[in-house]
């Protein structure tokens, strides 16, 4: 459950407070109206501590952008509307590589899954065929802020979905869209983002 506005870690609780030294906490804080209008239909992308940071910024404290880029593996995916009788395809991307005001590689892929069950959304431990393995979210140092974009789509019966050779030794500047057509995945059926950026900035 998404934990918005909500305290996510108090150091005190974890270790006796030093003598004189407040506590540090943590929050999630929400994105820009503009920026939240990505997010649509209850997908959740959970990551370790931080519970769904689906619409939210990454925060600094205890150093959880470090950790998001250096330390931690896939997040769990959960999307509790999921067909069971169907097939589902998600996709992660940056659409501001190197950055956000100058996108010359943008649609860097970072995770591409195809052939999920629509039962392991329903529970967040997705499986199913992975044409991109999953990449951290790395944005250079002094680039800002980087959207990290989740979609969902439904799979279209019996399509075998694949990426073609030059796609597979080049995971920036994807033809995102083009893909999206040539397979016929239409509009996605829910989509999320976070927000993060280098984690020395």
């Amino acid at each position: 459950m998404r934990l918005l506005g909500a305290v996510l870690l108090v150091a005190s609780l974890l270790s006796p407070a030093e003598p004189h030294k407040p506590s540090e906490t943590c929050f999630l804080q929400t994105l820009s109206d503009a920026d939240s209008k990505f997010c649509r239909g209850d997908l959740e992308i959970i990551y370790p501590e931080l519970g769904d940071v689906g619409c939210t910024y990454i925060p600094q404290c205890h150093q959880y952008q470090r950790q998001i880029s250096r330390e931690w593996g896939r997040p769990r995916v959960r999307y509790p509307q999921a067909d069971k009788s169907k097939s589902y395809v998600l996709v992660l991307v940056d659409p501001d590589a190197p950055s956000r005001a100058n996108p010359t590689r943008r649609f860097w892929r970072h995770w591409l899954v195809t052939d999920i069950p629509g039962e392991d959304l329903t529970t967040g431990d997705i499986k199913g065929r992975v044409l991109t393995d999953y990449s951290r979210p790395t944005p250079p140092p002094s680039s800002g802020y980087h959207r990290y974009q989740l979609l969902l789509y439904e799979q279209p019966a019996q399509e075998a979905i694949t990426l073609r050779p030059e796609e597979r030794v080049s995971l920036g500047s994807w033809a995102m869209e083009t893909f999206v057509e040539q397979f016929q995945l239409g509009s996605p059926v829910a989509s999320t983002q976070f927000l993060t950026k280098h984690y020395k900035d």
